[in-house]
């Protein structure tokens, strides 16, 4: 009765109230988009999580008038911090990336409007590759007339050991950042320096003892305004661990200065149950939605599907008569409704590329890269040359692509140009990846991350075509000499391990091309299918190549 309650004091049908776990016989399918990948728009005036599918962690979103606008933690990823559009919350349509060179690895940003300009406040991690960072963890700002650019070079506000900036606009009219523990620092005016140190100012909301988490972590400061109050967003629990771990916790106040009262409903989203489709559901921004109706953004892992990464989740709120906001989704597992407009966008974009032009840092994002390391790569005649680099998939900076599909097949077809070795990859990182490489002489087969003892007996050959199925999890390869008449591999492979609980790597596994050598890789025509899955756990789909050696198309 009190969902119900909340629904409709949100106007939103009572169907939008859900129960905590939504019932494993539901065998409700997601629309389908580009390539027949799934999306949320189900067409009816419903939408079904994910909103964005596939390794969207740490949404930070901004309204600007009718407009919205998304980025998110980019980590090694290079291109980073890929900028999303939508005017309705569930359809999505990409601009461009934001940071040209990351100068570290990418955690939570923010992204701001502040007097008619963009701001995106960035923390850079040090990595192995970076130069000239002072401290583990930089919070840098970068600026922009409008969301397509032109961004300036990151400016270094000189906070050290913070990460997840979260900005906002005091009731004197000064500008803050809000930090993870949870500190804030004045900024100045422009918001290009800080104004002052950082000081601690909340202390956050404390679970019971016995919850199963992976650690108290607080983290994650969104900062919104609805009337006389500033409401407090916070992650505890920390993002990753057990699935009931990550959860949002909400505070307010009427100044920015405190004192801060801690919500009587904490936490106001939490994973109470491995049994639900979404995990660690946590990090979440408060907002304002089309037609004065307010939600919740955060990311969460899908149930037997970490491989995927965090996803962009989107949770309807209603509020209470004395003002704390409550999640009205349930667990999510079940369609929503929202308000299209007739200016929605198209959702998504393609993943296959005929090598027309060369699309980084939407499609394509090349993983610890350096700050050259666009100079590898020419479009010649609708193909994508890449120059050689390190010595296998592991050290040599591979070109890499988010997917968000349960079920999937990719396929490429590549030439080999000197001294080098050539393939094909599910790459989750440097350490963990599995695939095909081929140097003219052998095929070398990659699983767990390194060279393994299986010998293909695959042709010698300077052109290949290489082709990996993924099927819920059940990885097999292919290779041809002409597209047509393709040979199985003779090892099949089961990843659902590839996750962050294997490696302590908040990323996740995706395709990925790869050229290691002194010479080159052409690359012609990669190709990307989605396979439509239900929203159910327990469905079947038979694993591709279950029926014999050699497959014809």
């Amino acid at each position: 009765m009190l969902a119900m309650a909340l629904a409709a004091s949100a106007g939103l049908p009572a169907t939008s109230a859900l129960p905590a776990t939504a019932s494993a016989e539901s065998r409700v399918t997601w629309g389908v988009g580009i390539e027949n990948q799934r999306k949320a728009d189900l067409g009816d005036g419903r939408y079904l999580n994910p909103i964005l599918a596939g390794d969207y962690p740490d949404p930070s979103i901004l309204k600007d008038g009718p407009d919205y606008y998304m980025t998110h933690s980019s980590f090694n990823a290079a291109p980073g911090l890929l900028i999303w559009h939508s005017r309705d919350l569930v359809n999505w349509s990409p601009i461009g990336p934001a940071l040209a060179k990351p100068l570290g690895t990418v955690f939570a940003v923010d992204l701001v409007k502040h007097d008619n300009r963009y701001f995106i406040y960035i923390p850079f991690m040090r990595a192995p590759w970076s130069k000239g960072l002072r401290s583990f963890a930089n919070i840098y700002v970068i600026h922009a007339p409008s969301m397509s650019g032109p961004w300036s070079e990151p400016i270094d506000l000189r906070l050290g050991g913070l990460i997840d900036p979260g900005h906002v606009v005091g009731e004197d009219g000064r500008r803050y950042l809000f930090l993870s523990g949870i500190n804030r620092v004045a900024l100045s005016a422009d918001g290009l320096s800080t104004d002052g140190a950082a000081v601690k100012v909340y202390d956050g909301w404390k679970y019971p003892d016995d919850w199963v988490t992976e650690a108290y972590s607080l983290e994650g400061p969104k900062l919104a305004r609805r009337g006389d109050w500033f409401y407090l967003i916070s992650a505890v629990g920390g993002t990753s661990g057990p699935p009931t771990g990550h959860m949002v916790i909400a505070a307010r106040s009427r100044s920015v200065n405190g004192p801060w009262e801690n919500c009587p409903h904490n936490p106001i989203v939490h994973t109470r149950s491995a049994e639900e489709r979404w995990w660690s559901r946590g990090h979440a921004t408060l907002f304002e939605g089309p037609g004065d109706r307010w939600n919740l953004m955060y990311h969460g892992y899908e149930h037997g599907y970490r491989t995927l990464g965090r996803q962009t989740l989107l949770d309807p709120v209603t509020w209470s008569a004395d003002g704390w906001p409550r999640a009205a989704g349930g667990d999510l597992s079940r369609p929503l409704p929202f308000a299209r407009t007739a200016q929605a966008n198209p959702h998504g974009m393609p993943r296959s590329d005929d090598f027309s032009r060369l699309s980084l840092g939407t499609r394509w994002t090349f993983y610890n890269a350096a700050p050259d390391e666009a100079e590898r790569l020419r479009i010649v005649e609708r193909s994508l040359v890449m120059h050689g680099k390190g010595t296998g998939p592991g050290d040599c900076s591979p070109l890499t692509q988010l997917v968000g599909d349960l079920t999937y097949e990719i396929s490429i077809s590549m030439e080999l140009i000197g001294d080098v070795e050539g393939g094909m990859l599910l790459f989750f990182d440097d350490r963990l990846f599995l695939g095909m490489g081929h140097n003219g002489a052998k095929m070398t087969t990659y699983r767990g991350g390194k060279p393994s003892y299986w010998q293909e007996p695959a042709p010698t050959t300077r052109t290949l075509h290489l082709k990996i199925i993924n099927d819920r999890h059940i990885v097999t390869f292919f290779y041809s000499i002409d597209a047509n008449a393709w040979t199985r591999h003779g090892l099949c492979s089961e990843a659902s391990g590839y996750n962050a609980n294997t490696m302590d790597d908040l990323v996740s596994l995706r395709p990925a091309l790869f050229a290691a050598g002194s010479g080159a890789v052409r690359f012609r025509d990669f190709r990307y299918r989605a396979i439509a899955a239900t929203n159910t756990r327990d469905s079947h789909l038979t694993p591709a190549g279950s029926a014999g050696k050699v497959y014809l198309e």
